[in-house]
């Protein structure tokens, strides 16, 4: 849970900075890439565009409502712009009603979208499963959509995916990144890191030539 008082450390204006110089270190925000958004009551706390993620400062954050009107941003001498990323992240608020909506170019995340040219992710038997709220024996399945210029086209893309998998708490965007929510900060960060993890085992056993989503000898995918 994040604090009402300001002032907190436990505040989105002092958590999103931190998180995002977090994942710069990763590499997941790199080259002003990426957005963090966190609730807080109802309002919600985004970063700006076009600036370096490892530099965000508290005051530097836009604070919309649930319908993305703008209620408060940064000092005007700024001349900061929320970010373009804005507008997908609302339509997980308004269709899931999660707590955070973290928004990342992970490479493992944009090089998954091109080594699976469907519109799935799929991965099964891997431990880290439950680190993105599933089981270890149950087949994970993420939506992949196409990138556009066209932010309106990205958005009916991003509704259609949140409507046919119901399930799904991330949308990998193809030649882009990942969005990824959870009723919490702490569950979202832990989701990223988990999918991470789960894209890269993904990568290395393609390289092998192994399947992700093929059930090993002996085992049975969980029944859903």
């Amino acid at each position: 849970m994040s604090s009402n008082n300001v002032y907190d450390k436990e505040h989105p204006r002092h958590l999103i900075p931190e998180l995002c110089r977090l994942f710069y270190d990763l590499g997941w925000m790199t080259g002003s890439g990426g957005a963090l958004s966190i609730k807080e009551g109802n309002e919600i706390y985004v970063t700006p565009s076009g600036v370096q993620k490892e530099r965000v400062q508290p005051d530097d954050l836009f604070v919309t409502n649930l319908n993305g009107d703008e209620l408060d941003g940064p000092p005007k001498e700024k001349k900061l712009r929320r970010s373009q990323c804005a507008r997908l992240m609302m339509t997980a608020y308004q269709k899931r009603d999660p707590g955070a909506v973290f928004h990342t170019h992970s490479p493992s995340a944009t090089f998954i979208s091109i080594l699976y040219p469907g519109n799935e992710f799929r991965i099964t038997h891997q431990q880290m499963i439950r680190g993105v709220g599933g089981r270890y024996d149950e087949e994970l399945v993420v939506p992949i959509i196409q990138n556009a210029h066209d932010e309106t086209k990205t958005i009916a893309k991003m509704e259609k995916a949140l409507d046919d998998y119901p399930n799904t708490n991330a949308v990998i965007v193809r030649r882009h990144g990942i969005y990824v929510w959870g009723e919490s900060w702490q569950k979202v960060k832990l989701r990223c890191e988990s999918y991470d993890y789960l894209f890269e085992t993904a990568i290395k056993m393609k390289q092998f030539g192994l399947d992700p989503a093929e059930v090993p000898k002996g085992e049975e995918v969980a029944p859903s």
